[in-house]
């Protein structure tokens, strides 16, 4: 796949020079390569822009989950929520993001508006915008593919939202169709982006790999024409490509077959040897993901096995000039050089080159300055472009289209216990892949096929339908999706790994199932990622072991109608502002109502003075609630927290966008065990931090709200007063906290909670159980239990507790990082300051959704954060004294585009 390494290139460049018959095939498994194509048509360069989100004031995403999966979303969500927060309240400012898509992605599901097309009419409908766009600037009309009036008309607006911010408007397309690419460029050029919210001084480098090279491979091993294949680690094609069976039948006639994968795969087990490389954490490296940003890979243990780097390997095979075998560490002693006459003669700042290699080594990264770069020219030919655009499918009741999820990626997270159980942000699912079936207005189904499927997803019971794309079919379960477009399904990818070792075998090979044989490729070589051709049979059965979360662990949300009876008695996807009227729901089906309580509160930017009121109003009718309490609340906390820490927490929803990197890094900090499906659908996850989705708005196109929800820390915390044992108790620094030794499980404070966040170890999921005896004695034959063994074990966070089972657990602010924080400050003997202490979920956070530290601490980080007055406590009216605080969140959404 896509080499990102400058050194790496080098080792191959070398490898090369000394067998000079070798090629270097690159591709991507989830491809850009029409996205290369089209530049180097258009500028010359086939490489990815440089976004710049941040200085976007109107964002169309065309089928490009930028927040999510595509090219560089941790990057493009830093940039793109730096438009998103709304800093000055007097004077708001927000950019406005459409989304043109069919599946509701991670990136859609922040838009402010989502435009709903078809697979196979998203190049007429980057047609129709890039007409609309040429007519409104004197450009000249192309002809190609149409869509029906009203989507017509939808375009017409969106590009005059785009003509009114020209030079800081931005159009990014995720489809692989060479065409509709440049069509794209041609719409940026005419807008007069490029050199402002797009160029090339800062180049991507992150996608590399070209569908036709590969498919050229196949062509080639089929022919007899390849004598060795030497595969580098990640590269699965005996997997991830849409004609993998093809591929693997040309691989049989190749005479030598060689992995350097470190983790077992489809790919290798084709192979005659496996080399395994070196870990990332044992490996010397570097890497250039952007032009002239260059980034160092420093091992941080030795390695654990008898594995070389793939590297040294070509290195040693090869024996260049530059290569010392017999140094202590070749492949350091390889890059050090390579920087030495490749980067260094250009650093006149630095007298040596070790003072230089020292200084970028201490940074870990190095950037040399961007070259001012004139605005690229157009070059692209718009007509032939056009011609080349996807057709609307003639005829076709039912099209599918393939996504890549946040967790699974391509499929090669498919060995990550963390990430399999990780729920997918917007269908809340986790373990396997699920047929998302768009759901209609009046709560029925879009398929009369289908339109039975059963309404038990909440007893964790779902249909399995049966799939056919092309002449394959195959089962999987459906689950109703709000947002996906009415006459689609969606399916993700990367799922049906059938080889994934070890860790594959404890969490059960064949996750999901493999959707790729069921991708085509274009006639330009391109790989697409959906099809006209599908149909979906009525439900063949129903699994029983349906594992979402949705409807897990409750906060008790309810709606009532005007007689105050309830309507709608769920957790998640709910309407919102407490008196508010309701326009749909999510799981019931029921519609109408008004909201009881504080859970979400959202508005429009323009509407923030009667949301200000809104939450106001609320907060002193909270307040009037419980102006009878037994704990006085305001003797407490000037007593005791004055005179110390008070930790607390603000989460802004604006800049969540619900990517779930905050759930992973709380899982990998405090030990969380993964549970499995089985115990997921029994509402046994252990998660100490949830990301709830909420829907509002149109039922069939809806807009969404992330909320993070952890242990909320109350200072008038209903579980410390039932615990029988005092397990749960209240420190004189604002934490709840656990006693895992004195718990005995009555899971009464689990009760107690409102928000739902107590976590109660049902079994023994991290062998914690046998830890005194370490690895058991086995019998002949027998493996060790997964997790048992001090491997598997070195994945432990040594600084926290690994709990038995039979105890409550629950986020604990990280508490261990907080007490590190507090002895390194006493070490240095100073105060301990907001930046000393920093949560996992605050440091994995690609947007600085969430800020931690010091509610005393009046010039700290999150006590600038606590005047805000959009602020608000979830569930304010019951008086528990939350240490969360949650921004509203807003929307921009452009009404004219509902019409």
């Amino acid at each position: 796949n896509t080499v990102m390494s400058p050194t790496t290139k080098k080792a191959v460049a070398d490898f090369t020079t000394k067998f000079p018959n070798t090629t270097m095939v690159t591709y991507d498994p989830i491809s850009s390569s029409a996205l290369l194509e089209a530049n180097e048509a258009s500028f010359g360069e086939a490489v990815v822009p440089d976004y710049h989100f941040d200085k976007a004031d109107v964002i169309v995403a065309i089928d490009a989950d930028f927040l999510g999966t595509w090219i560089s979303p941790v990057e493009y969500a830093a940039k793109y929520i730096k438009n998103r927060k709304v800093t000055d309240i007097k004077k708001p400012k927000m950019s406005r993001h459409i989304q043109v898509e069919t599946h509701m992605s991670l990136t859609g599901s922040n838009a402010d508006n989502r435009v709903l097309v078809k697979p196979s009419e998203m190049g007429a409908a980057v047609v129709a915008l890039y007409n609309e766009v040429a007519a409104l600037n004197g450009g000249t009309r192309v002809s190609g593919p149409s869509l029906d009036a009203e989507k017509t008309a939808k375009f017409k607006k969106v590009a005059a939202e785009l003509n009114a911010a020209k030079g800081t408007s931005l159009v990014v397309c995720g489809t692989n169709n060479i065409g509709e690419q440049i069509l794209v460029n041609g719409i940026n050029a005419m807008l007069g982006n490029y050199g402002k919210t797009l160029d090339f001084g800062r180049a991507s480098m992150q996608r590399q790999g070209m569908d036709k090279s590969i498919q050229g491979l196949v062509r080639e091993m089929n022919g007899g024409q390849v004598d060795a294949v030497f595969f580098m680690d990640g590269a699965n094609p005996g997997f991830d490509l849409p004609n993998a069976a093809a591929f693997q039948t040309a691989l049989a006639k190749v005479g030598l077959k060689v992995s350097f994968s470190g983790t077992p795969t489809e790919t290798t087990m084709l192979c005659d040897y496996v080399l395994p490389t070196h870990h990332n954490l044992e490996s010397w490296g570097d890497v250039e993901p952007k032009r002239g940003q260059y980034s160092l890979i420093q091992p941080t243990i030795q390695p654990l096995f008898k594995t070389r780097q793939s590297e040294e390997t070509l290195l040693r095979w090869s024996m260049p000039e530059a290569f010392d075998a017999t140094a202590e560490q070749p492949y350091l002693d390889y890059l050090k050089k390579h920087w030495e006459m490749a980067i260094f003669p250009a650093q006149t700042k630095y007298a040596t080159f070790q003072s230089f290699w020292d200084s970028a080594l201490f940074a870990g990264v190095f950037e040399v300055p961007v070259t001012e770069m004139e605005v690229p020219t157009f070059a692209g030919n718009a007509s032939n472009a056009a011609s080349k655009v996807r057709k609307p499918a003639a005829n076709s009741e039912l099209e599918v289209v393939f996504f890549e999820t946040v967790n699974m990626g391509a499929g090669q997270y498919a060995s990550n216990p963390w990430l399999i159980e990780m729920p997918d942000p917007v269908a809340r699912t986790s373990w396997g892949n699920y047929l998302a079936i768009p759901v209609k207005g009046e709560g029925g189904n879009t398929f009369k096929t289908i339109n039975n499927l059963n309404k038990r997803e909440i007893y964790g019971e779902a249909d399995i339908v049966e799939v056919t794309v092309g002449d394959t079919p195959q089962d999987i379960t459906a689950v109703r999706q709000f947002g996906q477009a009415q006459g689609t399904v969606g399916i993700a990818l990367g799922y049906g790994r059938e080889t994934t070792g070890k860790v594959g075998r404890a969490v059960g090979d064949k996750v999901g199932i493999n959707t790729y044989p069921w991708l085509s490729i274009d006639g330009n070589g391109n790989t697409q990622y959906y099809a006209s051709t599908v149909s979906v049979s009525k439900s063949k059965k129903v699994e029983q072991e349906f594992a979402c979360v949705q409807y897990h662990h409750t906060m008790g949300v309810t709606a009532r109608d005007e007689n105050g009876e309830t309507i709608m008695s769920e957790s998640t996807g709910k309407p919102l502002n407490v008196g508010e009227k309701t326009s749909m729901t999510l799981g019931a089906g029921y519609q109408g109502g008004i909201v009881d309580r504080s859970i979400i509160y959202k508005a429009h930017v323009d509407e923030l003075e009667h949301l200000k009121e809104h939450i106001h109003h609320q907060r002193e009718h909270a307040q009037e609630l419980n102006s009878k309490t037994l704990y006085p609340y305001d003797e407490y906390s000037k007593e005791i927290y004055s005179q110390g820490h008070h930790w607390a927490m603000h989460i802004d929803l604006n800049a969540c966008i619900g990517c779930g990197a905050c759930q992973v890094a709380c899982v990998a900090e405090n030990n969380v065990p993964v549970v499995g499906k089985r115990e997921v659908a029994r509402h046994h996850e252990m998660t100490w931090l949830r990301i709830d989705r909420y829907f509002y708005g149109d039922y069939e196109n809806p807009n969404v709200v992330y909320q993070p929800m952890m242990c909320q820390h109350c200072d008038n915390a209903p579980c410390e007063n039932v615990c029988p044992v005092a397990a749960t108790n209240h420190s004189s620094e604002g934490l709840n906290q656990m006693a895992y030794n004195r718990c005995i499980g009555t899971r009464y404070c689990a009760n107690n909670c409102p928000y739902k966040v107590r976590r109660f170890n049902w079994l023994d999921y991290t062998t914690a159980d046998i830890f005194p005896m370490n690895e058991p004695e086995l019998a002949a034959g027998e493996d060790i239990p997964y997790g048992a063994d001090n491997l598997t074990r070195m994945v432990l966070n040594p600084d926290v507790t690994v709990r038995s089972r039979g105890v409550i657990e629950k986020c604990s602010f990280c508490v261990q990082r907080i007490q590190e924080g507090k002895l390194t400050a006493k070490r240095e003997s100073r105060r301990l300051e907001d930046n000393d202490v920093k949560t996992a979920c605050q440091t994995a956070c690609p947007t600085g959704a969430i800020v931690f530290g010091d509610r005393n601490n009046k010039k700290g980080a999150v006590a600038s954060k606590m005047d805000n007055p959009l602020n608000y406590l979830v569930l304010e009216e019951i008086n528990v004294q939350s240490g969360v605080n949650y921004t509203a969140k807003l929307n921009n959404r452009a009404e004219n585009l509902d019409v």
